[in-house]
């Protein structure tokens, strides 16, 4: 830990080279800006092969925005919107981001029309230059203020998804910062104190998005990266400064007053600064086995875990020690000030010694006392709590789920409600010799007349269908009149790829063919996730094993570890499902019942890597305390109460502090915040609470000696204390 001790006595150095740091990434990121992933990083499975041939061919969908007229109240006036339809034209063709604008459509109950305004450039830049459209359609609801004008389409719901995101994350701030700064003074009882784990969290989060806007010119942002370094920069950056503080406090009750500030900031560093940094690492390496998923969303946030979680260890290791130094100075020049004033010499400054308090001892006595009931009767509890994950159902979160504050997606259901065949569009894409397009294309007119008989595709729709100059790739688009997660909209495209395409275009000699759109990219994504899921566990599951049996030279704490990381993993998972599926957290915090029927199919898997690596904080710590003690000695069952009645108020107090933090994102709109929120808050909890009080002093005092094999050295350490014991 050379580095902390450089910066505990060297602090104004160690504090301007930290705001040096933060504020160059701040300003080299605010440069370089963002670079956010085109909808080539999120091509998967069938439906990434069918976008690539048809933007082979420049046959890619283009970009639409759909205006809505509709009466406010009672039937539609022809000759008004007509009228409105002109004036909207006239306005839209005038646009250099148009290219061009559709004919109107009316509903087929009349009450509804609709004008197609169709972008220039690629689908997923649109939503960078759906401003002006928007603009425009503002302009003709003032002038044709009698009808109801409104505009909606995939850019112009990006758009508010992402203005909606920038909200949430301001909300977030809000709400975790004042709680955390009350549970730090609750703690410390002092306000200078509980200011510091804050301040360097912020500086740290501060850090990581200047970082993360580099890095994302290399590992493009999935637009979720501000979200996942708020949520664990404040978490970690919080959790490693009470760490390194308990541990400061401890050596100055130790010292007694016979020790400077730089001296107990240098012990300090030496056992809790070594666990932050153990911990970081364990963190890193956990979140990095994301990267095996190959997905650009999990990609991102594994970059922005990464990167904050590395600002918050440097951070720890720089500013911290600086902080607590120039601190204990300022305390020690009020006290000198004081002792001029009265005339009396400076008493050395104590801190009251913390041990194990009447309280932990009495949560404890149970897995000291009674270690095989309580592990199985803990155990069980937590095996009850993960029972419903067995019935987790995944969807990918999309338009059916988006908070309905949007105007947007306001829009988009009554549009869809007019339009049903605008809810789902299948895109068959063909790719065949030239000399067979006619072929095809007779082959699609088959396609398209069983379809127009089957219930699950639209009816009274002309498919549009689109050949590229070369004759070689032809496109169709197949509407179905379900939302996007029905099972009827699943059902058309699997009846789709299975029987009609082979039946049909099957036929044709040399053709390759793939479905893309909305529901099959949810399909083959939720697929290709299935099929990456054993890499990316297995990896996680050895990687745990392997860090933490090398920091703590022990095979089995290895075992134990990955098993109470499952366990705590599993529960939270259960909760999850009994809150959000089963909508207990519609009952009880009034969610949107969209956002509640299913669990989000990113959920799993990201909360299974960041639970591994947060609960690594937890054991590191803990464990780390316990192996200090039985170094020295101690036998097990006392190195047990030692460990975790030393560590149980700091572990504690950033379990508050987690959970404060993780609980605010459950008051977000995007459904997927909501969930992972409710899972780490719960699932920290019960860590914090259960794994750590609980299960893991039943389980290592059942254990023994036996807790540490093969350590030669804490075999040595245990055995000279028998043999010092013997008469």
């Amino acid at each position: 830990m050379r580095l902390a001790v450089w910066s505990a006595r060297h602090p104004w150095r160690a504090l301007a080279g930290w705001l040096a740091f933060v504020v160059l990434c701040l300003g080299v990121g605010l440069a370089m800006g963002t670079h956010n992933a085109t909808g080539e990083d999120y091509r998967v499975g069938e439906a990434g092969r069918a976008e690539t041939l048809a933007a082979e061919a420049r046959l890619d969908r283009e970009p639409v925005e759909q205006v809505l007229i509709s009466a406010r109240s009672g039937p539609l006036e022809r000759t008004a919107a007509d009228a409105a339809v002109r004036d909207l034209t006239a306005r839209m063709r005038q646009l250099p981001e148009v290219a061009r604008v559709e004919p109107p459509v009316r509903s087929a109950d009349g009450g509804s029309l609709r004008v197609a305004v169709v972008m220039k450039g690629a689908e997923a830049d649109a939503k960078d230059h759906v401003a002006p459209l928007a603009a425009r359609t503002a302009a003709v609801q003032r002038d044709h203020p009698e009808l109801r004008v409104a505009e909606t389409g995939s850019p112009s719901v990006s758009v508010g998804v992402n203005t909606q995101r920038g909200q949430d994350l301001a909300l977030s701030e809000a709400i975790a910062l004042p709680v955390t700064l009350l549970t730090l003074l609750v703690v410390f009882g002092s306000a200078l104190m509980a200011a510091v784990p804050l301040l360097l969290a912020l500086t740290s989060i501060a850090a990581a998005m200047g970082l993360s806007m580099v890095v994302s010119h290399l590992q493009p942002d999935a637009g979720v990266g501000a979200n996942i370094i708020l949520l664990i920069g404040m978490a970690v950056g919080v959790d490693y400064t009470l760490f390194y503080l308990k541990r400061e406090r401890e050596e100055r009750a130790r010292a007694g007053g016979r020790l400077g500030a730089e001296a107990l900031v240098e012990l300090a560093a030496a056992t809790s600064g070594r666990a932050i940094v153990v911990s970081g690492l364990a963190v890193i390496v956990s979140t990095a086995t994301l990267y095996l998923a190959t997905d650009v969303v999990f990609s991102s946030l594994a970059t922005s875990t990464v990167i904050v979680v590395l600002a918050a260890v440097l951070s720890s290791l720089t500013a911290l020690p600086a902080l607590l130094v120039k601190i204990a100075q300022r305390a020690e020049r009020r006290a000198d000030r004081r002792a001029q004033r009265t005339g009396r010499s400076r008493p050395a400054r104590r801190e009251r010694a913390e041990g194990t308090g009447r309280l932990w001892r009495a949560l404890l006595r149970p897995a000291t006392e009674h270690p095989a009931r309580t592990l199985c009767v803990s155990v069980l509890l937590m095996l009850a709590l993960a029972a419903p994950a067995l019935g987790m159902q995944l969807r990918v979160l999309n338009k059916d789920s988006h908070s309905r504050e949007i105007p947007a997606l306001q829009t988009y259901d009554r549009l869809t409600t007019a339009f049903p065949e605008l809810r789902v569009q299948h895109q068959i894409v063909v790719r065949a010799p030239a000399a067979e397009s006619s072929e095809v294309t007779s082959a699609l007119r088959k396609l398209s007349a069983r379809a127009h008989s089957d219930p699950l595709y639209a009816k009274g729709v002309t498919p549009l269908v689109k050949t590229s100059r070369d004759h070689r790739t032809t496109t169709m688009e197949l509407s179905t009149p379900h939302k996007v997660s029905s099972p009827e909209a699943i059902a058309s495209l699997d009846r789709l790829r299975r029987d009609y395409l082979p039946d049909t275009v099957g036929a044709v000699p040399g053709a390759e063919f793939a479905v893309s759109g909305d529901v099959a990219h949810d399909t083959d994504y939720l697929a290709h996730q299935d099929g990456k899921l054993p890499l990316v566990v297995g990896a996680l599951l050895l990687l745990t094993f392997l860090v933490t049996t090398l920091v703590f030279r022990s095979v089995v704490i290895g075992l134990l570890g990955v098993a109470l990381n499952l366990l705590s993993a599993a529960a939270a998972f259960g909760l999850v499902v009994v809150f959000f599926q089963h909508g207990l957290a519609s009952t009880l915090f009034g969610f949107d019942t969209a956002a509640t029927s299913a669990i989000g199919s990113r959920v799993p898997l990201f909360l299974f890597v960041i639970l591994f690596g947060l609960s690594m904080d937890y054991q590191i710590f803990v464990v780390s305390r316990i192996r200090e003690a039985a170094l020295r000695g101690v036998p097990t069952r006392e190195a047990v109460l030692h460990g975790v009645g030393a560590s149980a108020k700091v572990v504690t107090s950033a379990a508050a502090v987690m959970v404060t933090v993780f609980a605010a994102f459950m008051f977000l709109h995007l459904a997927e915040m909501k969930q992972i929120g409710f899972s780490l808050a719960v699932a920290v909890l019960l860590d914090a609470f259960v794994i750590r009080v609980v299960i893991l002093p039943s389980a290592l005092t059942l254990l023994g000696r036996a807790s540490w094999w093969p350590s030669r050295t804490m075999r040595r350490a245990q055995r000279e204390v028998s043999v010092g014991a013997v008469p």
